[in-house]
């Protein structure tokens, strides 16, 4: 981090204010020790970070304190986790050591404090980035806190993130996206899921979400009215229960809004749940359930529950220990209303998560889904991955926010993500199980392995021992620990049999008097292979020849290069270097390009805008460089970006549109409504071609029973012409609604 203005006084005092407030805060729960250790680091960040500022200008010790200060008032944690967040960047961005800090603090915050630092940047890793995410989160299995402080770390980064240059905004929003926001899920930090979630919004999609922010204002006057009206009825009832409560309505996270109107495409005004009713009992945890089924019991008595909306957490709680009862009503003037029921216990730990539930461990009747879970993730830590990508990706499955609740033929329930198969059913039983499951009943009936599983199913799997996974099987599961286990018996299996390979080529080598372990790495290179059991599997397979070493050049035993064909020299031989150099594209001086790439023309590139999502000219864009087609520019809202940005963000360049050119983009536009007979198409037609003037490049449309569903794909010079287009069908009579088409991965 680079050095600037040293900390005046002014702000000394400032700063001083900061940690004081913290500090009182901390003391009630804190030993002398703990005390001792916040002063000393305290000192330390003040003399550590005395000469760094962050992109806003401020001192940059204000970052750390808030991080303490998050972890401790918004997550719950203890003093412990306050003094290693005050502390989390010193390693890496000052000069103080990782000895020196396990000197000062002793070997629990060295530890945490260690697994807080990102690997050095002379790491020699291709990914640095999937590298430092698999450190994170190796960590969860020796101390959760770690991740917990990171989240605060990351929540904080996010709130003053306006500051930092749009290209770094969209790829922390991405890595937010990717991995933090599912896995605060995981941990149960609603809260912090929530507000990660808004501001990627508020990043990617800025004229969505304050539109979205304006109508939840415009409306909250309404929705107060409303919660009033909706509770009245229901207070003597609830009063005469003669427990504490208190009733909440609180609107839908913003984030949760806008998926919602993608996915149903429906306008704002049509969304019915844009708030929850919460009702929240202070009871003993042996009257929980009972009471919270009380009051269930007292809403549908006076209200008309929608069956099919009952959500029981409370019998069975979701993965990440979230309890509380669900139900959607018919409220008053026929508007539905979701009821959200729980206890003050329930509701801490909905809303700190993690922290909260080990608050409250203790008892048989306490539910352990985190060490469950914990178990998984040692589980995937234990299995080889061929590089740190590999073992994010599966990691990220065990992320879920969606489940299935299934059992075994004991009737033991087992929680699997939303979309899981059979096999993956096998593997969760046991990793043997699942490598020798030859067939899969469910509900007593054969089914096929990819067969996916459904609420209350359940599942017998029949093993045998000469079953071996196979590749196919990657394709029929969806859980990290099944793929990460088929991967690792296919690698084994690979291993087994590139030894004889192996064999072949030392024995070769020991015949031409060629020292192995010197010789074997070059011919791993220079024939084309990334590792050495790779290039042993395929001498065993047959792949490749068995390499004839008179095409090398061999010194001491020592294969050191390829033989190079002599060239017979005609004429006035070029230089070496004009042999084997490509030649470069000469570099344009003048550009009539519309992009720039890192500050400079992309004809430079051999680019092309990408099929999935179809910029056009003013949409946010990145380039992403490929492994073999060139530079791809991608919209920042591609289905496609938030995987490229979270996981290659080195092969990842700014871009943005300059001037103004006369180019056309196509535009695919999905248009919904009903179906009034021929003239729909017609209808459409002519608005577009006459009355604005597009050139339409393809058109299809379909209509069954009053519905009709079209594709149009046109020519526009840029977005304001493109959402000029979709305003005006918007308003036509018949068509309920023009979306922009953003194809899948």
């Amino acid at each position: 981090m680079p050095k600037g203005k040293a900390i005046s006084k002014e702000e000394l005092v400032s700063i001083e204010k900061e940690f004081k407030s913290l500090y009182a805060k901390v003391k009630p729960k804190s030993t002398p020790e703990d005390l001792k250790n916040l002063q000393k680091a305290y000192d330390l960040i003040i003399k550590a970070h005395k000469f760094q500022r962050r992109k806003s200008g401020e001192p940059y010790v204000y970052h750390p304190i808030e991080v303490a200060r998050i972890c401790f008032q918004e997550i719950g944690l203890g003093p412990t986790a306050v003094i290693c967040a005050l502390l989390h960047d010193v390693v890496e961005d000052t000069e103080v050591t990782q000895e020196e800090i396990k000197e000062m603090f002793g070997e629990k915050i060295s530890l945490i404090v260690d697994g807080l630092t990102k690997l050095d940047g002379t790491y020699n890793v291709e990914n640095k980035q999937a590298e430092n995410f698999k450190k994170v989160l190796s960590s969860l299995v020796y101390d959760v806190r770690v991740v917990l402080i990171k989240m605060a770390d990351r929540i904080h980064n996010l709130r003053t993130i306006d500051a930092m240059p749009r290209n770094k905004q969209i790829r922390i929003a991405a890595e937010t996206a990717y991995i933090y926001a599912p896995l605060a899920h995981r941990l149960g930090l609603y809260n912090i899921r929530t507000e990660f979630n808004d501001i990627c919004l508020k990043i990617n999609d800025p004229q969505n979400y304050n539109e979205l922010v304006r109508k939840l204002q415009d409306s909250e006057s309404d929705r107060a009215t409303y919660i009033k009206e909706f509770i009245n009825p229901l207070t003597k009832k609830l009063n005469e229960l003669n427990v504490d409560y208190r009733v909440l309505g609180r609107p839908k996270a913003i984030s949760s809004i806008a998926s919602k109107i993608e996915k149903k495409q429906v306008p704002f005004e049509e969304i019915y749940d844009l708030f929850a009713v919460r009702i929240i009992v202070d009871v003993a945890k042996e009257t929980e359930k009972s009471i919270c089924w009380q009051i269930y019991s007292i809403i549908t008595d006076v209200y008309n529950p929608i069956p099919e909306r009952l959500k029981d957490w409370i019998t069975t709680p979701k993965s990440n220990g979230y309890e509380s009862l669900h139900t959607t009503v018919i409220g008053p003037s026929g508007k539905y209303v979701e009821v959200q029921i729980r206890s003050e216990r329930m509701d801490d730990i909905a809303e700190r998560g993690f922290a909260a539930h080990w608050k409250y461990k203790g008892g048989k009747d306490n539910n352990n889904v985190y060490d469950k879970w914990l178990d998984n993730i040692r589980a995937l830590l234990d299995t080889q991955h061929s590089d740190a990508l590999e073992f994010v990706n599966d990691f990220k499955t065990n992320l879920f926010i969606k489940e299935v609740f299934v059992f075994t033929p004991n009737g033991d329930m087992r929680m699997l993500p939303e979309g899981a198969t059979a096999l993956d059913f096998a593997f969760e039983i046991h990793s043997d199980v699942g490598y020798h499951a030859t067939a899969i009943k469910v509900n007593n009936k054969l089914v096929p392995m990819g067969h996916k599983l459904k609420n209350g199913d359940q599942v017998t799997v029949i093993t045998n021992k000469n079953q071996k996974p196979s590749e196919h099987w990657l394709k029929l599961t969806v859980t990290g620990k099944a793929r990460s286990k088929i991967r690792s018996a296919m690698k084994e299996e690979k291993r087994q049999r590139g030894e004889l390979g192996k064999e072949a080529l030392m024995r070769k080598m020991k015949n031409n008097k060629i020292d192995f372990e010197e010789s074997v790495d070059f011919l791993v290179k220079n024939l084309g292979y990334g590792h050495r059991p790779d290039l042993y599997f395929a001498l065993a397979t047959g792949s490749i020849k068995m390499p004839d070493f008179k095409n090398y050049e061999i010194e001491n035993g020592k294969i050191v290069s390829e033989k190079v064909e002599e060239v017979k020299e005609v004429g006035h031989q070029a230089p070496q270097d004009t042999i084997t150099q490509p030649k470069k594209k000469p570099k344009k001086t003048k550009s009539r390009s519309n992009i720039m790439v890192d500050g400079e023309p992309i004809d430079q590139y051999d680019f092309s805008l990408a099929k999935c999502c179809l910029p056009v000219q003013g949409d946010d864009i990145f380039g992403y460089l490929t492994s073999g087609n060139g530079l791809k520019v991608h919209r920042v809202n591609c289905k496609n970006a938030t995987h490229l940005l979270a996981n290659f963000s080195y092969r990842v360049l700014k871009a943005e549109w300059v001037g103004n050119y006369e180019t056309n983009f196509i535009v695919e536009l999905s248009i919904e409504g009903v179906d009034s007979g021929p003239g729909v198409i017609q209808k459409i037609t002519n608005e577009i071609s006459n009355t604005l003037g597009i050139n339409i490049r393809s058109f299809s449309m379909e209509g069954t029973e009053g519905y009709f569903m079209g594709k149009v794909s046109i020519f526009v010079l840029n977005k304001d012409q493109l959402n000029q287009v979709m305003q005006h069908m918007s308003k036509l009579e018949g068509v309920s609604n023009v979306t922009r088409v953003i194809k899948d991965a």
